[in-house]
């Protein structure tokens, strides 16, 4: 029991670490395009854990020219759905008010931070999502899990 114990003490930071990493890495693995359009990188930290789970979400814009069109003024969407059809998934939409766009101008954001509290067991995918009107122009995913917590009265 001992050797199981110390070899598990040893596997999971690493396997927590790659874990992460994966989580952070851009769905479509994009790099920047010809056209300077900037990648989108999701993460959820902590991305598992035990109920009730306070989570920053976090999306950044990486590479591309700092006024990338189709991302300058864009409405923001965060879709957190419930694999299992329950718990605390909801969906957010946010519409900014901006001056016209002028090229070589105007500057996109780069960071976009929800918090969340889930109370809720179950498997998560956390969507991110760049509007045009009702037109996706960018976007990322990632994963979550959350484990029933002590004195919830909720196991899994």
């Amino acid at each position: 029991m001992r050797a199981r114990t110390a070899t598990l003490r040893l596997w999971l930071p690493a396997l927590l670490t790659a874990a992460l990493i994966s989580i952070a890495v851009s769905p479509s693995g994009a790099a920047e395009d010809k056209n300077g359009k900037p990648s989108i990188s999701i993460k959820a930290n902590p991305a598992m854990g035990f109920a009730p789970m306070r989570v920053v979400m976090t999306a950044d814009l990486k590479g591309g020219s700092d006024d990338y069109a189709e991302f300058y003024c864009a409405a923001v969407e965060w879709d957190i759905v419930a694999l299992d059809g329950k718990g605390d998934g909801n969906k957010s939409e946010q519409r900014l008010e901006c001056d016209p766009y002028e090229p070589g101008k105007s500057e996109i954001k780069r960071r976009y931070v929800r918090e969340q509290i889930f109370r809720f067991p179950g498997e998560y995918t956390i969507r991110f999502s760049l509007k045009q009107k009702d037109k996706v122009v960018g976007g990322g995913r990632t994963s979550l899990r959350v484990r029933g917590g002590l004195g919830d009265g909720l196991t899994q």
